[in-house]
């Protein structure tokens, strides 16, 4: 199973797409080492190598630039957006490995090149107006920068969930929007990690949906 990129494995990769969307080539060995304040240029090529070992680049050892950036859509107005189709346990981030699918979304409606999307399971948002079936676009963020009562999705004992999130004390809480559901404690859970802020939302309309509107309308 590949591994997770670390936190500077991930920005390298972002500047390596965003370089060449503007120059149409990659940035040298050099240029990235300066970039990031590496010093060592055997540093910042292991840095690329543990990329393509990874399967997120191919190198061309021979070239300065000989970079080639694997399954990612590289139009200036587009990002490819990951959707995941499980979460692993033990872990704080996501696996390459746990894609599902992948989706081509607008930059407008994406703030973040490291937003994902996941598949709602249940129906405990319900009163939020996230209907099982839907797919919420995630984007990540830390614990600290999040503000009570926003949507969040995060890992609890292995499953995702998305939920409403308060803290309060040093303990925090996600609230379901369905009574019919209980709040989760998170400091009675061993394995917990926030993956994200839910900042928008997609849904098919299926011709149970349609019927049911059609059957509510007045």
């Amino acid at each position: 199973m590949p591994e997770a990129l670390s936190k500077i494995e991930r920005r390298i990769l972002n500047y390596l797409v965003d370089y060449l969307k503007e120059n149409t080539y990659q940035p040298s060995i050099r240029e990235i080492g300066k970039r990031f304040g590496i010093k060592s240029t055997k540093t910042v090529s292991e840095h690329l190598q543990s990329l393509a070992d990874k399967g997120f680049i191919e190198r061309d050892a021979s070239r300065s630039r000989g970079v080639k950036i694997l399954g990612m859509n590289l139009s200036p107005g587009v990002l490819n957006v990951p959707m995941y189709g499980r979460i692993a346990a033990g872990v704080p981030a996501l696996l390459r490995d746990d894609v599902h699918d992948t989706f081509e979304l607008d930059r407008k409606l994406v703030g973040s090149s490291d937003a994902f999307m996941l598949e709602v399971k249940g129906d405990s948002m319900t009163g939020m107006g996230i209907l099982p079936g839907d797919y919420v676009v995630v984007e990540p963020v830390d614990e600290a920068d999040l503000q009570n009562g926003e949507i969040v999705a995060a890992r609890v004992d292995g499953d995702a969930t998305v939920k409403r999130y308060f803290a309060n004390g040093g303990k925090v809480v996600l609230e379901p929007a369905n009574t019919s559901y209980a709040p989760i404690l998170v400091h009675e859970h061993n394995d917990f990690t926030v993956l994200g802020r839910v900042t928008g939302m997609y849904r098919r309309f299926t011709r149970a949906h349609t019927e049911a509107v059609v059957t509510g309308a007045h």
